[in-house]
């Protein structure tokens, strides 16, 4: 887990692979749009690097981030919403994302409150869904 409090993260009972596939299942199935997948371990082989297993998936909802980015267009740059699920040395895997209360204070949006609670509480419990046995 990451010690900085921006970052929150859930220990998961899968692998890397398996908890992305599940918070993936779960986003189609409540209508989220899923943009992409990276697989920074499979692209450090390609460079004859390793490094632990390590996806981010990337993910949103148009309706609740366009309002954000018409508020302040540097929320661009950390829109769509990505989770990361890393193994670390002794074979924990962990899901962790940015706290939507920090994107807000980082691109000083005004306004949006309710949009940025929805966010955070719906990242927890996307997370709690993925991870849990």
């Amino acid at each position: 887990m990451f010690s900085n409090p921006k970052i929150h993260s859930k220990n998961s009972a899968h692998d890397v692979s398996t908890t992305l596939d599940r918070l993936e299942a779960i986003l189609k199935d409540k209508g989220l749009g899923v943009f992409g997948r990276v697989d920074h371990a499979a692209n450090a082989q390609k460079v004859d690097m390793s490094m632990p297993a390590t996806q981010v998936l990337i993910f949103g909802n148009p309706k609740a981030g366009t309002p954000l980015m018409l508020k302040s267009a540097s929320m661009a740059l950390d829109l769509p919403l990505k989770m990361l699920a890393s193994e670390d040395s002794d074979s924990q895997v962990t899901l962790s994302w940015m706290d939507p209360l920090h994107l807000k204070e980082f691109h000083q949006v005004e306004e949006c409150e309710k949009i940025f609670d929805n966010m955070s509480k719906a990242l927890d419990g996307l997370a709690t869904a993925a991870t849990s046995a």
